[in-house]
């Protein structure tokens, strides 16, 4: 979900990890490139509702609105954090335009890029914890 800390906490874990291990098994240069796939899968997560807004030719009030939507419905727990991007986009493109047809088109895309947001940060996730296992176990 945007805005959880996930990957953060996973790449946390990971440093823990090695450091309990002295570095031996999982090293610098590795750690490195697990903080740099956690950089992205977070920059992803912020911004996947308001680029799939802006693919759609909507304003960037809109894609403004989607991404504080989705600031919004952190408080709202999951219907928030669905519901979020959506109704932002749909409230940032009618200030806009008066065209409820346009606004709904860039809610849609702000969901769509929340979804594909949120299984590209899954992936990333899926990556650092899959390599972090590799380094600790096969060395």
């Amino acid at each position: 979900m945007p805005g959880l800390p996930g990957p953060i906490l996973v790449f946390a874990g990971v440093l823990v990890a090695a450091w309990g291990d002295g570095f031996a098994r999982i090293g610098p240069l590795t750690l490195v490139a697990l903080g740099l796939i956690t950089a992205a899968a977070y920059a992803i997560d912020i911004a996947a509702a308001a680029l799939g807004v802006r693919r759609v030719g909507a304003s960037p009030r809109a894609a403004v609105g989607a991404a504080l939507g989705a600031i919004a419905g952190l408080f709202f727990g999951l219907p928030g954090l669905i519901i979020g991007p959506f109704a932002g986009a749909v409230a940032g493109e009618l200030t806009v335009r008066r065209d409820l047809r346009a606004a709904g088109r860039a809610g849609l895309a702000a969901w769509i890029g929340f979804i594909v947001g949120t299984a590209l940060k899954l992936t990333l996730v899926f990556v650092v914890i899959g390599v972090a296992l590799l380094a600790l176990f096969l060395r």
